[in-house]
């Protein structure tokens, strides 16, 4: 027999889940939209800022914020458009990753974050690079998980989304299917990973429920056609790792179907002392090896210069 919790039990439970993690969950206005995030740590210690991927929220950093709290302030905010925050439709808001990065930047200012270290996942890396071009003198440190920043990362998966670009209103019930679809949505967690038993099926379930909310399809359609400026920008992202060669930590999932492992080792070309770890995982990292995530993420940031 099915027994159906209370409202007051699963509150009850969620606030005995916050303690237990040290994570709160809050919301800011930013720009007159509810921008939702995760936080955790002591506001006076040293910034982290976590940016989730597609299609996921900052959900997907929950195992990882409890370790980092026992040193730092940690951050991890819904984009606009996903997870708890305002999802207002495309033609109420223009669904641009410059504007995602607006946001999440005027939430860093909300929030009277100074220097941060940025953790960029999928999605994160357009977001992140833009904070980090926008204010360099911020970036204390970049964390790059599975997020594509140069051309060979692009593998043959990226035809019909590039063909989309190309020519929207031909490609854009292809584009639903290859993006969209719970096929799809289970496929980019498990990937080529020879161990799909480790993959909790819950989390693709919830990331197809968030993505069959009424305007979802409408809300990624738009905001992936503007995904062709990420490509574009690639050059930019490389001259900005040249020059100010940030301390780099990259955990790089191997079995990604989404981003080839050649994008792992890429980040060496202009960042030559870059940590590059590749990992038994799939796109996202913290699905299939999050103690070994974990156990890197802590070492680097170690060793990392405090100011």
């Amino acid at each position: 027999m099915m027994l159906l919790l209370s409202t007051k039990a699963r509150s009850e439970m969620k606030s005995a889940a916050a303690a237990f993690t040290g994570i709160t969950y809050k919301s800011r206005i930013i720009d007159g939209h509810s921008i939702f995030y995760r936080e955790a740590g002591n506001p006076g210690a040293p910034a982290i800022i976590l940016l989730h991927g597609f299609p996921s929220s900052s959900r997907m950093w929950e195992r990882l914020m409890p370790s980092l709290a026992q040193r730092y302030h940690v951050i991890a905010p819904d984009y606009i458009g996903f997870g708890w925050s305002d999802a207002p439709a495309p033609v109420k808001f223009d669904y641009t990753f410059d504007n995602l990065a607006k946001i999440v930047g005027g939430l860093t200012e909300e929030l009277n974050l100074g220097r941060y270290v940025l953790v960029l996942q999928d999605y994160g890396g357009p977001v992140g690079f833009r904070l980090a071009l926008a204010h360099p003198e911020r970036v204390r440190a970049l964390i790059v998980q599975n997020a594509a920043s140069y051309d060979e990362a692009l593998g043959p998966l990226w035809d019909a989304r590039k063909a989309y670009w190309a020519d929207p209103a031909a490609h854009v019930e292809k584009l639903k299917a290859n993006f969209l679809s719970l096929d799809a949505t289970r496929f980019r967690h498990i990937g080529k990973s020879p161990h799909p038993e480790r993959y909790d099926p819950d989390t693709w379930a919830d990331e197809f429920a968030f993505l069959s909310r009424p305007g979802q399809a409408d809300i990624q359609v738009a905001l992936f056609y503007d995904y062709r400026t990420n490509v574009a920008a690639y050059p930019a992202w490389q001259a900005w790792l040249r020059e100010y060669k940030p301390p780099l930590l990259v955990t790089w999932g191997r079995y990604d179907p989404s981003f080839e492992l050649a994008g792992a080792g890429a980040f060496k070309r202009d960042v030559p002392e870059a940590e590059i770890n590749i990992l038994e995982a799939g796109h996202f990292p913290m699905d299939e090896a999050p103690a070994e995530v974990t156990r890197l993420t802590g070492a680097f940031l170690d060793k990392l210069k405090t100011d």
